[in-house]
């Protein structure tokens, strides 16, 4: 067996976790449909209200009816909306195509995942239900997470500034950084106490399912069928296969178009992938250059 570790020992067993006690559980994620969604934002508020995350979002973008725009730390759900010129079905001959796409964005809670590969403080955590959370009270705001993210999903929180956080009498410009990484728990508070995520909760037409993972993708899968067979224009699924890039997502979608028009990467993979052939060639060069550098110095002492 090789002396470095492979990339399931980074990111840890994609079959299964098991608390401290040795208790295994279920995989539990989210599977988002988003041809039901309304764009309600019910998830987004819900979110807020349950995890007490500050306010954001009171600007106007420009971006459609999207007023948060990306995920961030003080947006842990992104409901976007997308107005495109084609039609809802293949068959549909329309002179002026238009359909709505909205989907509830949200971390992905992945399989194999690159964040936790990175955290110097083990702040980022695998809970027992396969999710991935952040310990704020040991985050040191290093942000080594936040580009290692192949969604860009961790983010820093930054907060309005105060009359009391300005100095001497200068006017209140910009913001202060709280300097911790925010994002998407899961519920894990709610999941420990036999709950489902507020988010799913608040969905009010059930776009957004919760539950073991393995059930929700045949649930997909067969949700696709139907969409297939009814004609539905571009209609796929985004991060249900476990041999992607990223050993498959704790919270995949079936999307009805290409990811990219949802601002997803087409192919993410885990940005720690190749972490243990990286060790190894850069032992192989120091051991290199420790033995060059010794038979340079002894053959020069002839």
């Amino acid at each position: 067996m090789s002396d470095f570790a492979t990339l399931a020992d980074i990111t840890g067993e994609p079959d299964g976790w098991q608390t401290y006690d040795g208790e295994k559980k279920p995989h539990l994620g989210f599977f988002t449909d988003t041809s039901i969604c309304i764009g309600c934002k019910a998830c987004e508020v819900a979110c807020k209200e349950w995890n007490v995350i500050p306010e954001d979002g009171l600007v106007w973008t420009g971006e459609s009816y999207d007023n948060t725009s990306e995920l961030g730390a003080n947006s842990w759900r992104h409901v976007a909306f997308i107005e495109q010129r084609k039609p809802l079905h293949e068959e549909d001959d329309g002179d002026d195509p238009l359909r709505w796409l909205m989907s509830s964005d949200v971390c992905k809670h992945c399989t194999h995942a690159a964040c936790l590969d990175v955290c110097p403080t083990g702040s980022l955590f695998r809970t027992e239900y396969g999710t991935v959370v952040v310990q704020e009270d040991i985050c040191n705001g290093c942000g080594y997470c936040v580009p290692a993210c192949p969604f860009g999903v961790l983010d820093k929180r930054h907060l309005p500034r105060k009359e009391d956080d300005a100095p001497l009498a200068l006017p209140l410009l910009g913001k202060k950084e709280d300097g911790r990484i925010w994002k998407c728990t899961l519920c894990y508070d709610r999941l420990k106490g036999g709950h489902e995520p507020a988010c799913a909760k608040a969905c009010p037409t059930d776009s957004i399912q919760f539950g073991e993972v393995e059930e929700l993708r045949d649930r997909a899968h067969r949700r696709l069928d139907k969409l297939e067979a009814n004609g539905w224009n571009g209609a796929r699924l985004y991060g249900d296969d476990p041999q992607d890039g990223v050993g498959g997502f704790g919270a995949f979608f079936l999307l009805l178009d290409e990811p990219e028009v949802y601002g997803l990467p087409p192919d993410p993979v885990v940005t720690t992938k190749h972490l243990p052939e990286m060790w190894k060639t850069t032992a192989i060069a120091a051991a290199a250059t420790v033995v060059g550098t010794a038979l340079a110095f002894f053959g020069g002492r002839k």
